[in-house]
């Protein structure tokens, strides 16, 4: 209780100052900046809140209000916002309009006042992966930023730290999370309110002018980019780009892969769920994709190693909080992407394009068996063209289609038929 009337008696002298500056002659229209902490928190989120409180100490705003409605996100992030949130020089008011978990607790703990909406709630900040030392580290800055303003550092402990035992608010072993009203009581947040403008009016506030912050294109772009659905189809175009580029080697589809899969990465770089080494582990397994498809087709080792290390590159570039939503998208494309690749091959099966994509001969009354080959078994020749591993062989003056039995021979090798099934012509390089 008496940390409650602490924190309220700081709060009117809070505002007791800003009324003591405008009746000595500060401007009546002081701003109210509001900035949006909805969706995932990320480095743009942080660069938002940087450059929004730097504004706002430079213009003298009244107050800064963060409007609060996310799931969490990047641990990284938060602490960047909230070191800039305690280096404001304008009181800081909160409003949960319905949830702030995770990294989105540990923001709204920053601020001097926090108010809820009815039906919100607040906490569920367990880190991922849930290690000692994550925990430890996580559970020290919320009670830490609590403690300094004023709220319980239990209470705010055990919305990272399951072992904290608190009994009135969460069973034991469960990671807390409050509602409204269960935070007004236990002194987390300091009222309610129906809506942002409720809560202004509450603050006292509702009669200044307002600037709501926004995000520039680059973080817009980047925001956008990394929801999940919008990263499943840049990996569906991706994917779909290679696999065709895999077919055709006309080098349009693969440019169109490689520009979704450099959107996919850099955005994710951008917004801080991804670093250089995700950037550096996707470049060497394009490398390798394009290695296998246009210098030593058939060898299938460069391809394999590429087609992992893209993979491995585009779990991480989510970020280990969100292992979990890059399975989903990863599996939603290459849903999408077989589904895409059916689609094409159906749509255009006469196009001279698309006969490079799939087998799109017919049958017709003036088909004939083809010849055996039989007579060509043990006889040596030359490879004519690429064996990867189909192509064509000079074999005693006369172009034959061969098979090899998996390995890649280059045109101009000497060549021996090993066996022959029926019309199929199996070679292998004489060494």
């Amino acid at each position: 209780m008496r940390a409650s009337r602490l924190r309220a008696g700081m709060w009117l002298a809070s505002l007791l100052c800003g009324w003591a500056g405008i009746a000595g002659g500060a401007p009546l229209s002081r701003p109210v900046v509001v900035i949006p902490i909805t969706g995932t928190v990320d480095d743009g989120m942080a660069h938002l809140v940087q450059r929004s409180v730097d504004e706002a100490n430079t213009e003298g705003a009244s107050a800064i209000v963060l409007d609060v409605n996310s799931p969490g996100g990047l641990v990284a992030a938060a602490f960047e916002i909230r070191d800039a949130l305690l280096g404001a020089h304008e009181p800081v008011i909160a409003y949960v309009g319905e949830r702030a978990y995770s990294a989105a607790a540990l923001i709204t703990l920053s601020a001097n006042r926090i108010i809820m909406a009815p039906g919100a709630s607040i906490g569920a900040a367990e880190p991922i992966p849930a290690t000692e030392k994550e925990i430890s580290a996580l559970r020290a800055e919320f009670e830490s930023t609590a403690e300094r303003n004023h709220r319980d550092p239990k209470i705010a402990g055990a919305m990272v730290d399951k072992k904290l035992d608190l009994p009135d608010y969460k069973r034991p072993g469960a990671i807390l999370t409050l509602n409204t009203d269960d935070a007004v009581r236990a002194h987390i947040a300091d009222g309610t309110a129906p809506s942002l403008d409720a809560a202004l009016e509450q603050a006292h506030l509702s009669g200044l002018p307002r600037e709501v912050e926004g995000f520039t294109w680059a973080e817009q772009l980047a925001r956008f980019a990394t929801d999940p659905i919008v990263s499943s189809l840049l990996l569906t175009v991706g994917m779909l780009g290679l696999l065709i580029e895999m077919q055709t080697l006309h080098g349009i589809a693969g440019v169109v892969g490689v520009g979704a899969l450099a959107l996919f990465f850099g955005t994710h770089i951008y917004a801080g769920f991804s670093n250089g080494l995700v950037a550096a582990l996707a470049v060497l397994g394009l490398v390798g994709i394009l290695w296998e498809l246009h210098v030593v087709p058939g060898h299938g080792i460069p391809g394999v190693l590429g087609g992992i290390a893209l993979f491995v590159a585009v779990l991480l570039a989510f970020g280990l909080p969100f292992f979990f939503v890059a399975i989903e998208v990863i599996a939603t494309a290459i849903v999408l992407t077989v589904i895409g690749f059916s689609l094409t091959v159906r749509a255009v099966p006469q196009n001279a394009w698309a006969h490079r994509l799939a087998l799109a001969a017919a049958q017709g009354p003036e088909y004939v068996t083809s010849r055996d080959y039989g007579d060509l078994r043990g006889r040596i020749g030359t490879a004519a063209s690429y064996l990867r591993p189909a192509g064509i062989a000079s074999i005693d003056g006369r172009r034959v289609d061969v098979l090899t039995e998996g390995e890649f021979i280059a045109q101009g090798t000497p060549i021996r038929v090993t066996r022959v099934e029926g019309a199929r012509v199996f070679v292998q390089p004489v060494t």
